[in-house]
């Protein structure tokens, strides 16, 4: 290619400033953030959908098919609407992200002994198989879930966890919500994960342990009633089959402060295969 005919094309260019590559970044960032909200859930499709719809919009202004360039061209107004209805749950959970302010709050348990209250309370249900969902509430508040429960308002207590999961308690089915080191509520229902690629894995109990992680902040601890193993959910994803140690390691991790006692160990219950649950869904 001449010189001549390069340094023409490249006087076409926009000057790249630093302004300029900060507009890239940003943008690729956005796009980023949305690819990582959509990926794996059923607003991946709703995307693809969309995106055929504008692959024909402008293949029949092309191609010169006007009937069906003007179906398309009267929905076009109507677009950001169905968005927003279809994507309610994506734009709510990205917005609560984008409005964390972990420098204003601190995401701790106040007391050193909240670590093994709940670490203790865990590893007896473990042991005994008794199922429970326990969700630790950070920065972003859960008082829509709490309403949803029966208020306790009581100071978190190794006792009163063991005595709320008690198998036929009025207080067993539904999932216990920590604020601070207070029980906030009991009994409490939570968003189950409407991701399909978990529907046909896990049980009830897990997916409403993801499904909380998604809409908001907190850590959701989970104890399967069928082999005892225990499970923590954050940030809509959930490890598997976890120890006590390791269960520590995340809660130092996520709420800045180590326990004052080490926990005790104990021998694990460990299941390789998938069991039915009572209910015919499938629980790890």
């Amino acid at each position: 290619m001449p010189s001549g005919i390069l340094q023409s094309l490249v006087s076409y260019l926009p000057r790249l400033t630093f302004t300029a590559v900060l507009d890239i970044l940003l943008v690729a960032y956005l796009i980023y953030q949305l690819l990582l909200v959509v990926r794996g859930t059923r607003a991946a499709h709703i995307l693809l959908g969309l995106f055929t719809l504008a692959v024909l919009y402008y293949g029949s202004q092309m191609a010169g098919l006007e009937t069906l360039h003007s179906i398309l061209a009267n929905l076009i107004p109507y677009s950001m609407l169905a968005v927003i209805v279809l994507f309610q749950s994506e734009i709510r959970r990205t917005l609560g992200r984008l409005g964390r302010r972990r420098f204003f709050r601190a995401t701790r348990l106040s007391r050193s002994e909240s670590y093994d209250d709940v670490l203790l309370a865990i590893m007896n249900l473990s042991q005994n198989r008794i199922g429970a969902l326990i969700v630790l509430e950070r920065d972003i508040g859960l008082r829509t879930f709490i309403e949803s429960g029966v208020a306790m308002d009581a100071r978190l207590s190794y006792d009163l966890l063991l005595s709320v999961f008690y198998p036929g308690g009025p207080l067993h089915d539904g999932a216990v919500i920590i604020q601070q080191d207070k029980i906030a509520a009991g009994a409490c229902f939570l968003p189950v994960t409407t991701n399909p690629a978990l529907a046909a894995q896990l049980g009830t109990r897990h997916r409403a342990a993801i499904g909380v992680t998604e809409e908001s902040d907190c850590i959701a601890l989970v104890v399967s009633e069928q082999d005892g193993r225990i499970s923590i959910a954050s940030a809509g994803h959930i490890e598997l089959a976890i120890t006590p140690e390791l269960l520590r390691e995340r809660l130092i991790r996520y709420f800045g402060r180590s326990a004052a006692h080490p926990v005790p160990s104990a021998q694990m219950p460990v299941a390789t295969n998938l069991v039915p649950s009572r209910s015919g869904e499938v629980e790890r």
